[in-house]
């Protein structure tokens, strides 16, 4: 299987070139380039082309926002992680808007990074904990779609189940766990959930789970 290949984007140089040095070390990651500022990570996505790009939100120039945006518009296949100190309600939310495919914090363990990246490659959106937390708090906050006209759930019973569980930030591995199936077999199932809804990401399932009051 071919590595992920990254591009790095974050005006803090000691603390690229220590990500790339550790994502280096991998042999499932590759780090195809380097950029120091929002402007310069746009430049070297379309030429590089790369399978994801890890963006720092505060930079001069340009900052990672309006880069996470400019990348999607012209490169929707690239992937676009933020990863940040900021686990501000706010950035987060901002981030999502933007279009990132995922939300990470800087404090995370590199073995955590790994194993996020790796769930990013079989289609799994990176997300800490505590974001998805902030997330479905910040859903919450709108009442439940209850009215009659809205149509049943295509889905079925297990299903539900994936939904449930996936909102609450269980991870494909741990879903396994809990409900006793393959890890393949949850893949499927999510598969077949984001079909079924309409959906492109776990972060809009997990929306859509609170907002139907499943959880």
């Amino acid at each position: 299987m071919n590595p992920l290949r990254i591009l790095l984007v974050d005006d803090h140089i000691l603390f690229r070139k220590g990500l790339a040095r550790l994502l280096d070390a991998q042999p499932d990651f590759q780090v195809v380039g380097e950029a120091s500022d929002g402007s310069e990570g746009v430049e070297k996505a379309r030429t590089l082309r790369p399978d994801v790009v890890l963006m720092d939100l505060r930079m001069p120039v340009c900052d990672g926002l309006e880069a996470t945006r400019q990348i999607k518009r012209e490169l929707p296949f690239v992937r676009v992680v933020i990863l940040t100190v900021s686990e501000d309600d706010q950035d987060f939310l901002a981030a999502i808007r933007s279009g990132a495919d995922g939300y990470l914090v800087k404090s995370m363990r590199p073995e955590s990074l790994f194993q996020e990246l790796r769930g990013l490659a079989q289609g799994e959106v990176p997300l800490s904990r505590t974001m998805t937390g902030k997330l479905l708090r910040q859903v919450a906050r709108t009442p439940p779609v209850s009215s009659p006209s809205v149509p049943p759930l295509p889905l079925s019973e297990r299903e539900i189940q994936v939904l449930r569980l996936l909102a609450e930030g269980l991870s494909n591995e741990e879903i396994a766990a809990e409900l006793g199936i393959a890890v393949n077999t949850v893949r499927n199932h999510v598969r077949n959930i984001l079909e079924k809804l309409r959906l492109r990401n776990r972060v809009q399932a997990a929306v859509y789970a609170v907002r139907h009051g499943l959880l």
